[in-house]
């Protein structure tokens, strides 16, 4: 039995009534819900409260990072003009956005967070395996962004205790690869984080409501006054120099639009997580246009004015927004900058790598993991992978990731293939809690044979691509042969019937 939700109210029962079970805070866990599949943050919710700003906030928040500076930057270096990276950064946000309106109405329209919504395709128990995918990759990632945000915190403790440069020194005062005020500026940040997520998704929107826009008046105030202090005539927006003219100029295009859709693909993959809190799916849309076209243009305008201007200033090329700011001789501006990008790359972390992971494990055991627990799970896990260690050897890094990233395109063409081709935007709310072996979404054994064996080939392929040097060239494109093959394998196993 497939039955609609109405995508304008609460989510309803299965049968058009509103429940009479316990109410819990904002969710609506009615008598029949399995306590395997069921707690306070899994179940539907009540009341969805998020307009287009609180969307529009989020994306701000997951945009203006230190890695988002870099990347953005990293694009103009290409041997591109920058009338053809604003192409490519244009097309591929516009991308990025239709595919988060995809997936964001299932979540919405539900009220139901990522993991909870795979049970559609994967089963009630199956859903555990996108679950702890895309946990795995939160974790890898919010260490490596904890890290980056504590190299702006110890940057600011040597402007003001330069007697404590040695204990930043690896070799002198070091352990397991970081020096040891570096292990003070990383706990420092992890801390931090943990205590605005440990306050609930209410304090998170909060935080992001205004974090995104702090961010930017500041990069705005930087970019300003490197442009007073080098001319506008003295600035170079073609920051590699133009190696590629006409036709040349395609294949390097699409690599870039390939990567400006890789970088958001794990907000992207989970951004139901978010959305679920929308008052309406048009709100959602909204703030999805505001806050990825005209939002993510606007910011790489801004990052590549500012890393231009470094040329003339400092007589370097510098990407990293936290090291341009230690080159200002002022304390204001570099207590200013290191908060900024401090706050910045808190925000992306809490929202694309905290609350990820917080839901994904929880809907492992509901009854034993918490939300908040789920949180702390990826928070730990985090150091033990000893990030700034991943982060020094790119290479690691990037089979890592790309290997992990393999997965995700699978597990969003799955996602899209289930809703909108197989059930029609038809979901049975009811029975994404159920155990029962006649609930719509139990299969066999609570395991959906199609999308566990759609998974092989769509994740398999792309691996190859990263880790065969001859299929090399076609990694940029992993998620979107990925999602490609996940999208028409699921499409097509399903049609059998």
């Amino acid at each position: 039995m497939n039955t609609a939700v109405s995508s304008s109210s609460t989510p309803i029962a299965a049968g058009g009534t509103q429940p009479a079970g316990p109410h819990h805070g904002n969710a609506l866990i009615k008598p029949g819900y399995d306590p395997r599949l069921t707690n306070e943050d899994l179940a539907p919710l009540k009341r969805q409260t998020w307009g287009q700003y609180n969307i529009f906030a989020f994306w701000m928040s997951d945009v203006h990072s230190v890695g988002g500076y870099i990347t953005a930057g990293s694009l103009f270096a290409l041997g591109l003009s920058s009338w053809q990276v604003l192409v490519a950064l244009l097309v591929g946000i516009v991308i990025v956005q239709f595919f988060c309106n995809l997936v964001a109405k299932p979540s919405q329209v539900t009220g139901t967070p990522y993991p909870v919504i795979c049970r559609a395709s994967f089963g009630v128990l199956g859903a555990n395996i996108p679950a702890i995918i895309r946990g795995l990759i939160a974790v890898a990632w919010y260490g490596i962004q904890t890290y980056l945000a504590s190299g702006a915190f110890l940057l600011l403790a040597l402007h003001f205790f330069p007697h404590l440069a040695p204990y930043a020194d690896v070799a002198q005062h070091g352990f397991a690869g970081l020096s040891s005020l570096g292990w003070v500026a990383f706990m420092v940040m992890w801390v931090l984080q943990a205590l605005v997520f440990w306050h609930g998704m209410e304090a998170i929107r909060k935080f992001i409501d205004w974090a995104g826009p702090a961010v930017y008046v500041v990069m705005a105030v930087l970019c300003g006054w490197l442009v007073w202090k080098a001319g506008w005539k003295n600035i170079d927006l073609n920051l590699g120099g133009v190696k590629f003219q006409g036709w040349d100029a395609l294949p390097v295009m699409l690599s870039a639009i390939a990567l400006v859709v890789s970088y958001f693909s794990g907000p992207m993959l989970n951004f139901g997580d978010f959305s679920r809190y929308g008052k309406s799916f048009d709100a959602v849309k909204k703030g999805n246009f505001w806050g990825l076209p005209v939002n993510f243009v606007f910011f790489s305008l801004l990052t590549v004015v500012t890393t231009a201007a470094t040329l003339p200033v400092f007589g370097e090329l510098i990407t990293d927004p936290v090291h341009t700011v230690s080159k200002i001789d002022s304390t204001t501006a570099v207590v200013l900058g290191a908060l900024t990008f401090m706050i910045a790359t808190v925000g992306i972390n809490i929202v694309a790598n905290f609350v990820s992971p917080a839901f994904d494990f929880s809907n492992v055991a509901p009854q034993h993991i918490s939300w908040r627990t789920g949180g702390m799970i990826a928070a730990v896990g985090s150091i033990f992978i000893t990030p700034w260690n991943l982060y020094a050897n790119p290479e690691v890094i990037h089979y890592t990731l790309d290997v992990l990233g393999s997965f995700i395109g699978p597990l969003f063409g799955i996602l899209i293939a289930d809703y909108y081709i197989v059930r029609r935007q038809q979901v049975d709310v009811d029975a994404l809690y159920t155990m029962s072996k006649q609930g719509a979404y139990w299969y066999s054994k609570g395991y959906n044979p199609r999308a566990v064996w759609t998974m092989v080939p769509s994740a398999l392929i792309p691996i190859l691509c990263v880790i065969v040097p001859t299929l090399r060239p076609a990694a940029n494109y992993a998620w979107f042969i990925g999602m490609g093959l996940g999208f028409v394998i699921y499409v097509a196993l399903n049609r059998k019937n």
